[in-house]
């Protein structure tokens, strides 16, 4: 997956305009290269009443994280293909109590092609990918998620 600067501000524009959520919890697209995408939320906007991050924002933003990922590898491949979450294990290992970030990692370029020919053939695909919620210097929440591809 190649990306670009124009890429990320599409993603952002995506996210913003189809997903309310994403709007009202202020996400923001930071960067993505080929193994990486990487999402910023600020506390502020997903605070709890103990004043640190609220689980199901911590939650919302790697899901989203996962799926951005996603969708700029299957525009890069030129595959039109809806993304949804189908299941997925959350382990929150440190309360956030500050802005964070969410970085989801690329699966295997193996993993990505058989996706890609899975969907061509079947017109449907899963596919898993590992998200990191990062607070201060560590890793704060860990996902593990499939997702289903569906092509459009």
């Amino acid at each position: 997956m190649t990306t670009t600067a124009a890429d990320t501000r599409a993603l952002q524009a995506r996210l913003l305009e189809e997903i309310p959520l994403a709007r009202h919890m202020e996400i923001r697209v930071l960067c993505s290269d080929r193994r990486s995408l990487l999402l910023s939320a600020p506390l502020a906007a997903n605070s709890n009443h103990k004043g640190t991050a609220f689980g199901g924002s911590l939650y919302s933003v790697a899901v989203l994280a996962g799926w951005g990922l996603l969708t700029l590898e299957l525009e890069a491949r030129g595959i039109d293909a809806q993304i949804v979450i189908q299941e997925c294990q959350v382990d929150y290992l440190l309360p956030v109590s500050g802005d964070f970030t969410a970085r989801a990692t690329a699966p295997d370029a193996a993993v990505l092609e058989r996706c890609a020919r899975t969907l061509a053939r079947y017109g449907r695909a899963r596919i898993d990918v590992a998200v990191a919620i990062e607070h201060a210097g560590s890793e704060a929440v860990r996902l593990r998620a499939t997702y289903v591809v569906v092509r459009s």
